[in-house]
Protein backbone atom coordinates (compact mmCIF):
# COMPACT_ATOMS: atom_id res chain seq x y z
CA UNK A 1 0.00 0.00 0.00
CA UNK A 2 2.64 2.42 0.94
CA UNK A 3 4.22 2.25 -2.87
CA UNK A 4 0.82 3.69 -4.16
CA UNK A 5 1.03 7.27 -6.05
CA UNK A 6 1.04 9.59 -2.86
CA UNK A 7 -2.28 11.13 -2.67
CA UNK A 8 -2.70 15.13 -2.78
CA UNK A 9 -4.52 17.42 0.34
CA UNK A 10 -7.49 17.24 -0.90
CA UNK A 11 -7.94 13.33 -1.05
CA UNK A 12 -8.17 13.63 2.92
CA UNK A 13 -11.16 14.73 4.84
CA UNK A 14 -10.12 15.04 8.90
CA UNK A 15 -6.96 17.24 9.67
CA UNK A 16 -4.88 17.58 12.38
CA UNK A 17 -2.57 20.43 13.36
CA UNK A 18 1.00 19.20 14.29
CA UNK A 19 3.71 21.26 16.09
CA UNK A 20 6.96 19.31 15.96
CA UNK A 21 9.56 19.60 19.05
CA UNK A 22 12.94 19.72 19.05
CA UNK A 23 13.05 16.43 20.17
CA UNK A 24 12.01 15.10 16.99
CA UNK A 25 14.88 16.02 14.97
CA UNK A 26 17.68 13.18 14.42
CA UNK A 27 21.65 13.48 14.20
CA UNK A 28 20.59 14.02 10.62
CA UNK A 29 18.74 17.29 11.54
CA UNK A 30 15.45 16.16 10.29
CA UNK A 31 12.54 14.84 11.70
CA UNK A 32 13.28 10.92 12.67
CA UNK A 33 11.09 8.31 10.69
CA UNK A 34 10.00 6.67 13.87
CA UNK A 35 8.16 9.95 14.70
CA UNK A 36 5.43 9.88 11.48
CA UNK A 37 4.25 6.85 13.48
CA UNK A 38 3.97 8.82 16.70
CA UNK A 39 2.16 11.36 14.29
CA UNK A 40 -0.07 8.84 12.47
CA UNK A 41 -1.21 7.17 15.28
CA UNK A 42 -1.80 10.44 17.13
CA UNK A 43 -4.26 11.36 14.18
CA UNK A 44 -6.07 8.14 14.95
CA UNK A 45 -6.59 8.09 18.47
CA UNK A 46 -7.51 11.97 18.13
CA UNK A 47 -10.39 10.92 15.70
CA UNK A 48 -11.56 8.01 17.58
CA UNK A 49 -11.69 9.85 20.56
CA UNK A 50 -13.31 13.23 19.61
CA UNK A 51 -15.49 11.93 16.35
CA UNK A 52 -15.76 8.39 17.74
CA UNK A 53 -16.59 9.37 21.14
CA UNK A 54 -13.51 6.49 22.15
CA UNK A 55 -13.04 6.02 26.04
CA UNK A 56 -9.49 4.59 25.79
CA UNK A 57 -9.77 4.01 29.52
CA UNK A 58 -13.14 2.07 29.59
CA UNK A 59 -14.55 1.18 26.48
CA UNK A 60 -14.60 -2.70 26.51
CA UNK A 61 -13.48 -3.12 22.82
CA UNK A 62 -10.00 -1.42 21.84
CA UNK A 63 -8.14 -1.17 18.75
CA UNK A 64 -4.91 -3.53 18.06
CA UNK A 65 -2.64 -2.27 15.19
CA UNK A 66 -1.39 -4.93 12.83
CA UNK A 67 0.30 -3.83 10.16
CA UNK A 68 1.66 -0.42 9.30
CA UNK A 69 3.54 0.99 6.47
CA UNK A 70 5.02 4.82 5.69
CA UNK A 71 6.32 6.63 2.65
CA UNK A 72 9.06 9.17 3.28
CA UNK A 73 8.79 11.94 0.57
CA UNK A 74 10.26 14.74 1.57
CA UNK A 75 12.19 16.00 5.10
CA UNK A 76 10.77 17.61 7.57
CA UNK A 77 12.96 19.78 10.31
CA UNK A 78 11.74 21.11 13.48
CA UNK A 79 10.82 23.97 13.97
CA UNK A 80 7.73 23.20 11.50
CA UNK A 81 4.23 22.52 12.06
CA UNK A 82 2.48 19.87 9.98
CA UNK A 83 -1.08 19.12 9.22
CA UNK A 84 -1.74 15.08 10.04
CA UNK A 85 -4.47 13.54 7.53
CA UNK A 86 -6.89 10.42 7.84
CA UNK A 87 -9.20 8.97 6.13
CA UNK A 88 -10.59 5.56 5.64
CA UNK A 89 -9.27 2.95 2.74
CA UNK A 90 -11.41 0.05 4.31
CA UNK A 91 -13.93 -1.30 6.89
CA UNK A 92 -14.89 -4.68 7.75
CA UNK A 93 -16.21 -6.16 10.50
CA UNK A 94 -13.39 -6.18 13.11
CA UNK A 95 -10.67 -4.06 11.18
CA UNK A 96 -10.36 -0.92 9.70
CA UNK A 97 -7.31 0.64 7.10
CA UNK A 98 -6.42 4.46 8.16
CA UNK A 99 -4.56 5.99 4.90
CA UNK A 100 -2.65 9.29 6.34
CA UNK A 101 -0.47 11.80 5.67
CA UNK A 102 1.85 14.54 6.62
CA UNK A 103 1.59 17.77 4.92
CA UNK A 104 3.82 20.80 5.45
CA UNK A 105 2.00 23.60 6.12
CA UNK A 106 0.58 24.99 2.70
CA UNK A 107 1.65 22.02 0.60
CA UNK A 108 -0.20 19.86 -1.07
CA UNK A 109 2.43 16.91 -1.97
CA UNK A 110 2.35 14.82 1.42
CA UNK A 111 5.90 14.98 3.04
CA UNK A 112 5.00 10.88 4.11
CA UNK A 113 2.13 8.86 3.81
CA UNK A 114 1.11 5.89 4.73
CA UNK A 115 -1.00 3.44 6.47
CA UNK A 116 -1.87 1.01 9.31
CA UNK A 117 -4.93 -1.67 9.92
CA UNK A 118 -6.42 -1.94 14.03
CA UNK A 119 -8.06 -5.11 14.65
CA UNK A 120 -10.55 -4.39 17.10
CA UNK A 121 -10.58 -6.78 20.41
CA UNK A 122 -12.20 -7.75 23.23
CA UNK A 123 -10.49 -5.62 25.79
CA UNK A 124 -10.35 -8.79 28.34
CA UNK A 125 -10.33 -11.45 26.21
CA UNK A 126 -8.12 -9.71 23.24
CA UNK A 127 -10.34 -11.70 20.81
CA UNK A 128 -11.68 -10.20 17.77
CA UNK A 129 -14.56 -8.12 18.23
CA UNK A 130 -17.16 -6.01 16.04
CA UNK A 131 -15.85 -2.50 15.37
CA UNK A 132 -18.43 -0.17 18.09
CA UNK A 133 -21.69 1.32 16.05
CA UNK A 134 -20.67 4.80 17.43
CA UNK A 135 -17.21 4.39 16.18
CA UNK A 136 -18.08 3.09 12.97
CA UNK A 137 -20.02 5.57 12.43
CA UNK A 138 -17.59 8.10 12.79
CA UNK A 139 -15.56 6.01 10.54
CA UNK A 140 -18.29 6.27 8.05
CA UNK A 141 -17.97 9.92 7.49
CA UNK A 142 -14.63 9.59 6.28
CA UNK A 143 -14.56 6.36 4.54
CA UNK A 144 -13.66 6.86 0.98
CA UNK A 145 -14.72 4.94 -2.14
Amino acid sequence: MTTDKPRTRDSYNYFLPIETRWADNDLYGHVNNVIYYLWFDTIVSRFLIEEGGFDIQADPVIGYIVESGCSYRKGIAHPARVDGALRIGRIGTSSVTYELAIFRQGEDEPAAHGFFVHVWVDRETERPAGIPDKIRAAMETILVP
